[in-house]
């Protein structure tokens, strides 16, 4: 982060929440090149910071999105060294939340509907109700200069940023992808980077027929999507300015069923996608042309649903959400995945800690923060040496899976 906690007291436009302060939120690995995004005008909310002298890590925070029907909002938790969470505020998006056709726990479906980047200093949400993007700049625990821009389809699930590029994915109608330029202005729509992904679905999608994830692939060449319904990886060849290098996206059929996250290695040459449907990792090359490359294949956790992944470090971790748990993976000098332990249990699961979706992992990549959607709480864990996870903190109080419910959650 470039600016220090400052205390002092926000005195704008209330957020439409309820039960009080909440927060969390998913981080992302991802870099903007150039300057700050400067974000133009729009009230935050009337919201309390906790002081920096009752707080060491003055400089970390998590962010959770709470994906409300009636008004999304953004839930700041100030992060201590010891990865302990205090609220911090919270702030309306300027947009409305959304909730997939017949969702069970997870109301967008998606991982990446939340992103952070440090090198701007810039918060991206998805306002999936309202088919926006909110774009804010970070400040220690404050999030200011609100930016909403149209998302370019319908209900918007997830985003993707490389360089001054970032894309979001479009989850309703035929689905598709649509890119902007990170200007000092705010989001610029790409002129040329729409395209659609030939999906089946209303405007509010079904839950299983809709797309799950949008990544660039780290050297920013690449564009790549997965589809749970139709059981494909997607990727787009990019040219040097951003825009896709072809007219439609090369399509390649999974390896494993229903395939939703995208994750790299440490190398980011191997792309590992998490399948729910037999709760599986595959490792893929992408390789230039768009094609896929099955270096190892679907390697079974024996949990279920795994549809969230996320790394830290030479560990990668998943949220299986039908049973509740978090799985550990460790990745070898070759390259090959397997668990870390053999009951595929990072942590023991918690009768607190129901409905496991979305994780985010630290930049400095020592602890991992899991959202619980049917409790409406967020649990954070150190990583031990061995790829246990050791449970921190648990935040309470947030917005919890019903009509819908929290998803998305960054972390620095």
């Amino acid at each position: 982060m470039r600016s220090s906690h400052r205390e002092h007291r926000h005195t704008n436009t209330p957020a439409n929440t309820s039960g009080g302060h909440r927060a969390k939120s998913r981080s992302r690995r991802v870099v903007i090149g150039g300057g700050v995004l400067a974000l133009v005008g729009a009230a935050t909310v009337a919201v309390s910071l906790a002081s920096a002298s009752q707080y060491s890590g003055a400089d970390h925070a998590v962010f959770v999105q709470g994906n409300e029907l009636d008004g999304n909002t953004i839930h700041v938790f100030a992060r201590g060294d010891d990865g302990t969470l205090t609220p911090a505020g919270t702030y309306a998006t300027g947009g409305r939340g959304g909730d997939q056709v017949d969702a069970p726990t997870d109301s967008l479906a998606s991982q990446g509907s939340l992103v952070y980047d440090d090198a701007s200093g810039v918060l991206l949400a998805v306002n999936a109700g309202s088919g926006t993007l909110t774009s804010f700049r970070v400040e220690g625990q404050h999030l200011k200069d609100r930016k909403v821009v149209r998302s370019g389809g319908d209900f918007p699930s997830s985003i993707a940023v490389h360089g001054r590029i970032a894309y979001v994915m479009n989850a309703g109608g035929k689905g598709s992808v649509q890119g902007f330029r990170i200007t000092h202005e705010g989001l610029k729509p790409l002129r040329g980077s729409y395209r659609s992904l030939g999906l089946e679905n209303q405007a509010v999608p079904r839950f299983d027929t809709s797309p799950g994830e949008v990544e660039f692939t780290p050297d920013g060449r690449s564009l790549v999507v997965t589809t749970k319904g139709n059981n494909t990886v997607e990727v787009l060849p990019l040219k040097h300015n951003g825009l896709p290098a072809v007219a439609h996206p090369v399509v390649n059929k999974s390896a494993g069923g229903v395939p939703f996250a995208i994750s790299f290695d440490a190398t980011g040459k191997r792309m590992l996608v998490a399948e729910a449907e037999k709760s599986t990792v595959t490792t893929y090359k992408v390789r230039r042309d768009g094609k896929l490359k099955v270096l190892q294949q679907p390697l079974p956790n024996g949990q279920e649903t795994l549809c969230w992944l996320e790394r830290a470090g030479s560990f990668f971790y998943g949220g299986n959400t039908r049973n509740s748990t978090v799985t550990g993976y460790r990745v070898d000098r070759h390259g090959t995945l397997s668990l870390t332990n053999e009951v595929g249990i990072a942590t023991p699961p918690s009768s607190d800690s129901q409905g496991v979706i979305d994780l985010a992992v630290t930049e400095d990549e020592k602890f991992v923060y899991v959202q619980n959607a049917t409790s409406g709480t967020v649990d954070g864990f150190r990583v031990e040496h061995d790829g246990a996870l050791t449970k921190v903190t648990t935040a309470k109080g947030l917005p919890a899976f019903d009509e819908s419910g929290m998803e998305g959650i960054a972390a620095f």
